[in-house]
């Protein structure tokens, strides 16, 4: 019998698994994959935001900026690479300036520390290899990169040595209600039986609640494609240099990685499977005209890889953090798409107060 079983082992699983191993608690955290950090976690932009994006009320506004703030201490804490290089969303017409706008004010609905509005003037001082189409940017200072799948292995091996057990290759395929606990049946014919289920599995995660909760939301998956860059262009961007905000997103991209790379990206496209990890030329050149215009002079010769990853929207709209209404003991932390890498620990903090009360 455990106390938490934890399906999931990506940034939240294992953020999580790391925060209750705080406790005198018997925790399994299960996930399908042969190793943890093989889904959303080891293909994502790796950006640390700062939280003037999320609408202001919304869950994701509620743990962005908290989550930012966290991230010196657990990054020098677990030894995982952390640069608190600030961010820049470009303007390229008056349309998008008046854009801008709204996001300073939305940040600082949000509580994020040290917003402004920045002339291209200013942008080309601080950027010299950006476009001189850029008319104003909002800047953003307390913006990182990160390396997200460093972070997870980190938290996951410190819940092990504080205890937490990690079972991998051992996908869940149902969940039946025990009692007052769960009895949660695994592909390789274990069963686990545990008090409390945490629900963490990412674009999985609808199938997950589905199992047991009256209370149904959709996944659906969202494709992101990416190029990285040869470390000999390193130095092309020193921050993360974002464009306006679209529906699908926080539009293309240009950044820095904490490895030394370049990282481009991505597009946006709903998909029907949920391990489609292929990249395609169109969206690729799609991909790479779109950060063009922030970066003018992008060298096609030092491209090195490209990868496709894959984000959880839900049909809420929002993150979905909490107790199921229906299923006592039950919890969800699903629908976590971007900013998800960052408000993964506060989120972590937040669930584990819910299991102390």
């Amino acid at each position: 019998m455990y106390d938490i079983t934890i399906i999931g082992g990506g940034i939240i699983g294992t953020k999580l698994a790391r925060e209750l191993s705080k406790y005198q608690l018997k925790t399994v955290l299960v996930e399908k994959d042969f190793d943890i950090s093989n889904g959303t976690t080891k293909a994502n932009s790796a950006i640390v935001h700062a939280g003037f994006d999320a609408k202001p009320g919304s869950n994701m506004a509620r743990f962005n900026a908290k989550g930012n703030a966290l991230f010196d201490e657990l990054c020098s804490d677990l030894h995982v690479p952390f640069k608190r290089i600030g961010s820049m969303v470009c303007a390229f017409s008056e349309e998008e300036a008046v854009t801008l706008n709204v996001l300073l004010e939305r940040g600082k609905i949000n509580e994020v520390p040290g917003l402004e509005v920045i002339s291209g003037e200013k942008v080309r001082e601080i950027e010299p290899n950006s476009s001189i189409e850029i008319i104003a940017a909002l800047y953003a200072p307390t913006a990182g990169i990160v390396g997200p799948f460093e972070l997870a292995i980190a938290c996951a091996n410190n819940a092990a040595q504080n205890g937490v057990e990690i079972k991998l290759n051992s996908k869940v395929v149902k969940i039946d209600k025990v009692g007052e606990g769960f009895e949660v049946s695994l592909e390789n014919g274990e069963k686990l039986e545990s008090i409390i289920v945490v629900n963490a599995s990412g674009v999985h995660s609808a199938q997950i609640n589905n199992m047991i909760c009256e209370e149904k939301f959709e996944i659906t998956p969202i494709k992101g494609q990416y190029y990285i860059l040869d470390k000999s262009v390193g130095n092309l961007a020193s921050h993360v240099m974002f464009q306006c905000p679209n529906p699908m997103g926080k539009g293309v991209l240009v950044a820095p990685t904490v490895h030394g790379n370049i990282i481009v990206g991505p597009d946006a496209s709903e998909v029907d499977e949920l391990n489609d990890f292929a990249t395609s030329e169109k969206e690729l050149r799609f991909v790479w005209k779109r950060a063009s215009m922030t970066y003018p002079n992008l060298p096609g010769n030092k491209i090195i890889t490209n990868f496709a990853g894959l984000r959880a929207e839900s049909s809420t709209k929002d993150f979905i953090v909490g107790e199921s209404p229906s299923t006592p003991n039950f919890f969800n932390i699903a629908g976590i798409k971007s900013p998800g890498l960052t408000a993964a620990p506060a989120i972590a903090e937040y669930v584990t107060q819910l299991q102390e009360s």
